[in-house]
């Protein structure tokens, strides 16, 4: 019977389960028991052991004194040879994640593939560019919705890390657009706002309304922080909240005059986003 051969997964297919790896570790404190170990043991050159965050020549001091352990049980022997090797995929891992930092400087500054080639070890600029997107995998996450909603990471292929890439970045100009939009909302709110006291009179208010309009008086003229302008916005709404809860009561409209009616209308449309309401003046907020 022939043997039905595995299909290949798709290049940019997230991982299903997440790569083992060391993850966080206090590679410190592990090299710390390490030295401990080796001055138990009487090691004679332990003084030269470097530093507990000197990792890399910790470990090679480890390495070429390993015999001083040999007087030592067969149990700390094991011990500090797994430290060993649980501090060098640490440190492997560690080589992934800021190789691919320091290809993205390289990168910014106009290196070529060509010549990240050698000093990525590969022959090619094609080949430096499809290790350097396999090192970036390290670091992304498959945001795609998966069962149970779990992170699934991403396939260490270029086609999946570069896929990866493209969506982060749609996301972060996702987020600027807000950010930009919501700078915009907040260069408006102290005109806006000023507008509305301005025709405060021509309001009918309880002293809900009164209140909040009272606390925007007081905080607007300081409004200058990212603080004190979130103090505004919350006021403004608040004040609306209690304009609408009199109109409603009273089944009328709160403004009095055109010129109220505007800066309402514009008040409403900067904190809800809604169109300007029509052109009528015994139309009620909500």
């Amino acid at each position: 019977m022939t043997k039905r051969s595995r299909s290949s997964a798709r290049p940019t297919k997230p991982l299903l389960r997440a790569p083992m790896r060391i993850g966080s570790l206090d590679a410190s404190a592990v090299v710390g028991e390490l030295r401990q170990m080796h001055e138990d043991a009487e090691d004679p050159d332990v003084e030269r052991m470097p530093a507990d965050e000197e990792l890399f020549g910790a470990l090679l001091y480890a390495e070429k004194h390993a015999q001083a352990l040999r007087r030592q049980p067969v149990e700390v022997q094991r011990a500090a040879a797994v430290k060993r090797v649980q501090l060098w995929e640490y440190l492997r891992e560690q080589t992934e994640v800021h190789q691919a930092r320091a290809v993205d400087d390289a990168r910014s500054v106009g290196v070529q593939w060509i010549e990240l080639a050698p000093a990525l070890a590969v022959g090619a600029a094609n080949a430096a560019y499809n290790k350097a997107k396999r090192l970036k995998a390290v670091e992304l996450r498959d945001e795609t919705p998966g069962p149970g909603n779990q992170v699934r990471h991403v396939r260490r292929t270029p086609e999946a890390v570069l896929e990866a890439e493209r969506r982060l970045a749609w996301e972060q100009a996702d987020e600027r657009r807000a950010q930009e939009a919501a700078q915009r909302r907040h260069e408006l709110l102290v005109p806006v706002a000023t507008r509305l006291l301005e025709h405060r009179e021509a309001l009918v208010r309880d002293d809900d309304a009164d209140y909040w309009l009272e606390e925007i008086e007081a905080v607007l003229p300081h409004c200058q922080t990212p603080l004190q302008m979130v103090s505004l916005k919350r006021y403004l709404e608040a004040a609306l909240r209690a304009l609408t809860k009199l109109e409603k009561t009273t089944a009328r409209s709160v403004a009095l005059d055109e010129d109220a009616r505007l800066a309402l209308d514009a008040a409403l449309k900067l904190q809800h986003g809604r169109a300007e309401r029509e052109d009528d003046g015994s139309s009620n907020i909500a």
